[in-house]
């Protein structure tokens, strides 16, 4: 009995850094380099240093700080999240590194609080599938996007839902890609590059990765 409660112990104890820390920290970014491909979606996005961008879903800032640095001092980040504790670790991460040209955004589920009719690019990284009122949050995107900006939607789609319902996949924290085109399309972009398979999340062979980049004008 004793080592079954030190095992609760430790997994309740993992359960509360994780809500106090987040999902992803920065001691956990250098080995996120080694299998997400962070300039391929730069240059997918049509990131150029000073541009505008967002990062929606930005969690602790693993893309934002990519994104800071890409865009420099001329450019800015908008970085969007929903979770308190998120933006409150981000910004102590931000005030660490004296990065000036990042504004934290508390988003909310519809709306991310973009400023309008200003972004080049907006990513939004293995979050989209979490958007219960994705229509809402394009439309807010849209608007925020210039006449030629991109959207750039990466998810995960884990080999064992495939083909399975646009509901049962996202109760299962992953996506579909002709889930995510269509309603792109319906949102009024029009998709400039797909990509179906763009390496595995965290090297797992059942999370093959995939990648829509839509325009917010006409091509």
């Amino acid at each position: 009995m004793s080592g079954l409660r030190s095992l609760l112990c430790i997994l309740l104890f993992t359960l509360c850094l994780a809500q106090v820390f987040g999902q992803y920290t920065p001691d956990e970014w250098d080995e996120r380099n080694t299998w997400m491909d962070v300039q391929t979606i730069f240059e997918l996005a049509g990131i150029e240093e000073g541009n505008q961008v967002a990062d929606v879903g930005c969690h602790e800032g693993y893309l934002t700080f990519h994104l800071s640095k890409k865009v420099g001092k001329t450019g800015s980040v908008y970085a969007v999240d929903i979770l308190s504790y998120r933006l409150e670790n981000l910004r102590e991460h931000l005030k660490q590194e004296k990065i000036k040209n990042v504004t934290v955004i508390h988003g909310e589920e519809d709306d991310p609080k973009l400023p309008e009719n200003r972004l080049d690019a907006v990513i939004i990284m293995d979050t989209y599938h979490e958007m219960k009122d994705y229509a809402k949050v394009l439309f807010h995107v849209k608007r925020a996007l210039k006449p030629s900006g991109r959207i750039l939607i990466l998810e995960k789609l884990k080999t064992h839902k495939k083909g399975k319902s646009r509901e049962e996949q996202t109760k299962a924290h992953t996506l579909s890609p002709k889930y995510v085109k269509k309603e792109l399309e319906e949102a009024g972009f029009s998709i400039r590059k797909e990509i179906t398979d763009f390496g595995d999340w965290k090297e797992d062979k059942d999370k093959p990765m995939w990648i829509l980049v839509g325009v917010s004008g006409a091509l």
